[in-house]
């Protein structure tokens, strides 16, 4: 492949490159205008012909990016994403890239395009964990453009982004957490509330659980799958979210005559209802049988409960929260918790609950003076 610098005028030069012949043996070429020095001129050809040697393509990609999103969804994030996370790409993408970015050619958009839409974004008071996850999707897309050499460089790489910061994390005490265990006895669904902040898991996670997944006898419930609602309605289940949720959890003893009893009064309750009865063998469930809605179970019971007892509103999530802190500040070694609550490694634990950690050296040190000194 060869090329040539003409100038044009005065600190202005074109840069030709040869690309080959068409179906009809016209030659073709890779033309640019560069404003600069001739050395300027020379480094783009230069740098061209190197990503040709090293088998990048040359030719700036005409397909706007759009077009290149649709085909990157369906061709490459589609067949390897969950749905769920699928479908918030899709809607990161329609929100925020696609209005401000979406008729660009995808070959022309440039380091500074890309640095104003996160600065527009982190403006209009988005939180800096959705500004970031925005960026992440486009930066997955434009990466894979790169491997499919419709761009020789991805321009996400030069993007600088909002300071991530850590929201204050809300968690019960062991008082509060005894409080809301005694509040949670008159409701409907008090059982898998407190079951939620006794075992750690997620809440698609609890509320995927089936009988066959709890042995009574042993008291351990094993997490096999998720529950998840599609958006626009209906329910499927998932996988669980990584190889470490798939995990055994043992249960408290005072829990087992409580889900002995629930089964009792759920076979009464469709052996009622007969054929009418949604059986899906699930532990936790609405009406007739089926699956319990996060968001149902969040505003009509577990609000109502910390409003009864006089607690702070927390997130459902953060019942998972409370049962890790709650073992942390008992000192139960990180690895057991970690492992309880699924994490994928021992330090996503560490990194989550670190300002847990200071009390424990304390106690720890405390503990170890009485060992030394008595």
């Amino acid at each position: 492949m060869a090329g040539q610098i003409i100038k044009r005028a005065e600190n202005t030069w074109l840069v030709r490159i040869f690309t080959g012949r068409d179906g009809n043996g016209k030659r073709l070429y890779l033309n640019k205008t560069i404003h600069g020095t001739k050395k300027d001129a020379q480094q783009w050809l230069t740098a061209k012909l190197r990503d040709n040697d090293m088998g990048l393509s040359i030719k700036p990609a005409s397909i706007s990016l759009n077009d290149y999103l649709d085909k990157w969804l369906k061709e490459a994030a589609r067949p390897r994403l969950r749905e769920a996370t699928f479908n918030s790409y899709e809607l990161y993408l329609k929100k925020h890239i696609r209005p401000k970015l979406g008729s660009r050619r995808l070959a022309d958009i440039k380091p500074l395009e890309l640095q104003r839409v996160i600065n527009e974004m982190t403006g209009d008071s988005y939180a800096p964990r959705t500004v970031r996850y925005a960026h992440t999707i486009l930066y997955s897309a434009l990466k894979q453009a790169v491997r499919w050499q419709m761009l020789s460089m991805n321009p996400c790489n030069a993007v600088e982004l909002p300071r991530q910061t850590r929201s204050e994390m809300k968690a019960f005490s062991p008082a509060e957490a005894r409080t809301f265990l005694e509040a949670a006895k008159g409701n409907k669904h008090g059982l898998v509330l407190a079951f939620a902040l006794s075992t750690g898991m997620r809440p698609e996670e609890y509320l995927a659980l089936k009988w066959s997944d709890v042995d009574l006898i042993k008291g351990t419930a094993t997490v096999q799958r998720t529950l998840i609602w599609r958006k626009g309605g209906g329910w499927y289940f998932g996988e669980p979210k990584t190889s470490k949720s798939r995990r055994t959890v043992p249960l408290p003893g005072n829990i087992l005559p409580e889900l002995q009893a629930h089964k009792r009064e759920q076979a009464a309750t469709m052996l009622k209802l007969g054929a009418a009865y949604e059986r899906n063998e699930l532990i936790f469930t609405a009406d007739g049988g089926k699956p319990l809605y996060y968001g149902h179970l969040t505003k009509r019971h577990f609000y109502k409960i910390l409003e009864k007892a006089k607690l702070p509103r927390i997130r459902l999530y953060d019942l998972r929260h409370s049962c890790a802190m709650l073992l942390l500040a008992a000192g139960v070694n990180p690895k057991i918790v970690s492992e309880r609550l699924g994490h994928s490694s021992i330090m996503l634990t560490l990194d989550i609950y670190s300002h847990v950690l200071p009390d424990m050296q304390r106690e720890a040190t405390d503990k170890l003076s009485t060992m030394l000194y008595g």
